[in-house]
């Protein structure tokens, strides 16, 4: 660990102090911890080697948990040499009869306790708890592919429409049966010396700080889940590959099977997502939501993967690390078709400030969000449908409503909710647009939208020729060109930047951010909505008054 005064967490030394007095309350090595996650960083920023990290570390970890099975290429090459008969192996044999379960074998094998202070709590209840044990579908050692996938599950977040009004975090916790203040998610309020929210915080009046096209406050918002990193930190530093990521789509994921509660992820993780399971959780495993098929009860509905079924899915069982998981159950079919390629979060969020989906594919809403902003934002507002926005008419709603020579004054106040600014901004995304036509993959509702107003733009034109030079003016349009287009857009949407959080740290995240990005001295204040309004209870206040995004050395999340 470094040996001045600079912490080496992007958080902050206060944090850093934090995770160290956390793992000091454990019975496993705080030093190790905090070591490895120091390199673990060092590693996704390219100052160190995957190979010299796994080397460094592996007799300390083989003398600390007795297995050193974390996902590096060059791991794997050793794991395969090696004898069998690791504890990993032996655990894998074990056939789960309902006396012991998989983390107390692991104790009794010498693999190590599973969570801070776990003996006080007694040990985990028998039963369905033990949940997926090895005889059920186990796995050795995962493999990582070495294959390029061409689908990675992300999300384009929109601060400037996020009216902090919590309901993605009250999606994630019902979907997720969290207990209260186990949040995978935060939705937070922020200000630093050149942005600055409203006095008074949470109770702020509804009619004040609304913008017309935002939809949001007049707070700076960030939102916090997990970023699901191409090069995860917290995947470098677990010794079991309970923290693991899946092969065939990108998910960080935690296999609560596998995991023993050492929080070394919870150390290494740049953005502060993790959350150990202190206590039994509030839902028993028999009531966890959509565990049963209804048609096959003996069918468990948890996440699929290469090597059977994982328990990786809903709230964590006692002694072990969760975080937000992008819904894998959803992703794989579990609940319908129709929810691939959604997330709880996302559907819940009343201005579509989250839009989710294979950040590979250009076509994904995320993609377009992201490299498209104004266009996609202008889009989305036209399209949302609520009491407080302007909906674009259908294009059938316009030939019912226009006749053979209206002129553009009467045919715009013919059409029911049609007024300039709406007409001005849909001939705007039918100029600019570049003809890119939905495909077959989930989440291109955008694109989809996007063909449904220029389907109406070319109804309204059937009557009215809106490329004259007396229909462009009237418009704002200038002389119709792209340029002119992009600038009517920007003076409705705005002009938002784009960003991800740590991009310095090198884990590559698949979380981008849309609006304004925190700068060094960020600190979070109270926001529109209180959590118990909602029924969320915020366990990590006290840890984020400080310095809820900021960097100490100067580097802003």
């Amino acid at each position: 660990m470094s040996t001045d005064d600079e912490s080496f967490h992007p958080l902050g030394e206060e944090w850093e102090d934090e995770l160290e007095t956390m793992l000091d309350d454990t019975e496993y090595d705080s030093d190790l911890g905090m070591e490895m996650a120091q390199d673990a960083m060092r590693v996704t920023k390219g100052e160190l080697s995957e190979a010299e990290f796994h080397e460094r570390y592996h007799e300390d970890v083989m003398e600390e948990f007795g297995e050193d099975e974390r996902p590096t290429k060059e791991a794997y090459e050793a794991a395969q040499e090696e004898a069998k008969g690791t504890a990993s192996r032996m655990l894998d044999a074990f056939d789960g009869d309902g006396e012991e379960t998989r983390r107390e074998t692991m104790k009794k094998m010498g693999v190590g306790a599973a969570a801070v202070g776990m003996g006080a709590f007694g040990t985990v209840s028998d039963g369905p708890e033990q949940s997926l044990t090895a005889a059920e579908g186990g796995h050795g050692p995962r493999q990582e592919t070495t294959e390029e996938r061409d689908l990675q599950w992300g999300m384009t977040i929109d601060l400037e429409r996020c009216d902090g009004c919590l309901s993605c975090m009250k999606a994630c916790s019902d979907e997720n049966d969290l207990d209260a203040g186990v949040n995978w998610m935060y939705v937070m309020a922020w200000e630093d010396e050149l942005n600055h929210s409203p006095e008074g915080g949470a109770g702020v009046p509804e009619s004040g700080g609304y913008t017309d096209f935002n939809m949001g406050s007049d707070f700076n918002m960030l939102v916090r889940p997990c970023q699901h990193c191409t090069d995860a930190p917290c995947e470098k530093v677990c010794p079991t590959t309970a923290r693991h990521t899946r092969d065939k789509d990108g998910l960080v994921l935690t296999d609560y099977d596998v995991c023993i509660g050492c929080r070394y992820c919870q150390v290494a993780c740049p953005y502060g997502v993790n959350y150990f399971q202190w206590d039994e959780p509030d839902v028993a495993y028999e009531d966890i939501d959509g565990l049963e098929d209804p048609e096959n009860p003996d069918q468990i509905t948890h996440a699929e993967y290469e090597y059977g079924k994982r328990w990786v899915d809903s709230r964590a069982p006692r002694g072990t690390m969760s975080k937000c998981t992008m819904c894998p159950s959803m992703q794989d079919g579990k609940q319908g078709e129709e929810k691939v390629g959604t997330t709880a979060c996302e559907s819940a969020c009343p201005p579509d400030a989250i839009q989710f989906g294979n950040v590979k594919d250009e076509k994904s809403d995320p993609s377009q969000h992201r490299e498209h902003p104004s266009k996609s934002r202008a889009i989305v507002h036209l399209t949302n449908g609520t009491e407080s926005s302007k909906s674009a008419p259908s294009a059938d709603a316009i030939d019912s409503a226009l006749s053979d020579g209206d002129d553009l004054e009467t045919a715009i106040g013919n059409v029911e909710g049609l007024d300039e600014d709406i007409l001005a901004v849909m001939k705007a995304i039918e100029i600019v647009s570049e003809g890119t036509e939905p495909g077959d993959e989930e989440n291109n509702t955008i694109l989809s939208s996007e063909q449904d107003i220029i389907a109406a733009v070319e109804a309204f034109e059937q009557y009215v020729d809106l490329e004259s030079e007396e229909a462009l003016d009237e418009l704002q349009l200038g002389d119709g060109s792209e340029q002119q287009a992009q600038f009517r857009l920007h003076q409705y949407t705005g002009k938002p930047s784009s960003f991800q959080l740590l991009e310095d740290i090198g884990t590559n995240p698949n979380v981008t951010y849309l609006g304004q990005e925190p700068g060094p001295e960020a600190q979070q204040v109270p926001g529109p909505t209180k959590y118990e309004d909602m029924e969320l209870l915020d366990k990590r206040q006290e840890y984020l008054d400080e310095e809820t995004v900021g960097r100490v050395d100067g580097v802003s999340l």
